[in-house]
């Protein structure tokens, strides 16, 4: 069974261990490896006692995670952004990733008119997923082309 519920900031060691695995197997070839350590874990830590995250778990196990923030690019304050969303690869394609999103617009759309998210130029495979979700490309770059916006209004 699917639970998602906000993520607390003793969430940061199982949440970094979905985003390092899901960046090193999402990421092959478009972005070097990274790494569990100490200094990850506190920063996602301060991360999460900052802004809105949720955990996805299912039958206990965590398999998601999400987070929004205020626009940190541009700095707007009518903007919000859709910061991370990341599923543990042993859930991939299982609708984990649809619900966190879900979750996540909810509450962007409460707070915010718009929101924005990046993701990598060469990266199809989020591309589908957040156009799929109702995220459109606006055209803008950044990281010397390498990262590509979306725009979604509430």
């Amino acid at each position: 069974m699917l639970t998602i519920r906000r993520a607390l900031v003793e969430d940061a060691p199982r949440i970094v261990r979905i985003y390092v695995d899901s960046w090193n197997a999402g990421f092959v070839g478009l972005m070097p490896p990274i790494t569990l350590d100490e200094a990850r874990i506190a920063r996602w830590s301060g991360d999460l006692a900052e802004n809105h995250w949720w955990i996805a778990e299912y039958d206990g196990s965590p398999a998601g995670f999400a987070g929004i923030c205020p626009s940190r690019d541009p700095v707007q304050p009518d903007l919000g952004e859709l910061d991370t969303i990341a599923v543990d690869p042993a859930y991939w394609r299982s609708g984990i990733g649809r619900a966190l999103m879900q979750t996540a617009l909810e509450a962007l759309a409460a707070d915010y008119p718009e929101a924005v998210l990046w993701t990598l130029t060469n990266y199809p495979q989020a591309q589908r997923f957040y156009e799929s979700t109702g995220w459109t490309p606006d055209g803008n770059t950044r990281a010397n082309n390498t990262q590509l916006s979306y725009r979604r209004r509430f």
